[in-house]
């Protein structure tokens, strides 16, 4: 029987085997929305002078990412599906730097198999996990303050990957109840913006998993379809 376990930003460097790392506000759910406008490969790196770094070495590279879950000074995206669902990315490296998402992939160093999730990828991501029929998967919940979107993610997945069929508008709920959520929630605050919410709770809005694999000291996540 599958075994499930669930760790966070500070004991992810302990986590073997399947890794889940979870970050739905907004890391994981930007990255999907980056990839369905064609971005080729996202490099996850830990600070945004790695990222700036990095984009001048890689032609046609952009930086996306967030610090405080605002855009870093020379980046040339942010952390908002609202941001960059429009954009065209055909063929395009992007390299991802967050607050949350970014750091514990990185951290993660003891992972045989790396998997970035979010609500937009539900379905996928299940089904890539049981493609590959771990015995023991390990949930890593990204945020800082025990994110209660991403714990609602992984209980969501981990309730699939036991045959359930759980009803979906409760864990959409518990986003709009989080504490990151409340920054979009607020009027006052037009740089967090509220579409990001919805953007980021429309389960199954894609058809591919994200895993990350390491190559040449490099985090690279891309879009396969499972």
């Amino acid at each position: 029987m599958l075994k499930f376990h669930y760790a966070s930003l500070e004991t992810c460097p302990e986590a073997t085997g399947m890794v889940i790392l979870i970050d739905v506000l907004r890391a994981f759910s930007t990255a999907a929305y980056a990839f369905s406008r064609g971005a080729k490969e996202i490099i996850l790196v830990n600070g945004v002078e790695e990222a700036l770094s990095l984009r001048s070495q890689i032609p046609s590279a952009k930086a996306m990412g967030e610090v405080g879950g605002l855009p870093p000074a020379g980046f040339d995206f942010g952390n908002s599906p609202t941001q960059i669902r429009e954009q065209d990315f055909t063929g395009l490296t992007l390299i991802q730097r967050t607050g949350s998402g970014t750091q514990v992939a990185v951290r993660s160093t003891s992972a045989d198999v790396l998997i970035a999730a979010s609500f937009v990828l539900a379905s996928p991501t299940i089904d890539y996990v049981r493609k590959l029929e771990p015995a023991e998967v390990t949930f890593v919940i990204t945020g800082i303050h025990n994110n209660a979107e991403d714990l609602a993610r992984a209980e969501y997945l981990e309730a699939c990957l036991k045959g359930h069929k759980p009803d979906t508008k409760p864990f959409v709920r518990r986003v709009y109840d989080s504490i990151d959520a409340a920054l979009h929630l607020d009027p006052d605050k037009p740089e967090f913006p509220l579409s990001d919410l919805d953007y980021c709770t429309r389960i199954d809005y894609f058809d591919f998993a994200m895993p990350i694999t390491r190559e040449d000291r490099r985090l690279v996540m891309r879009a396969i379809q499972p």
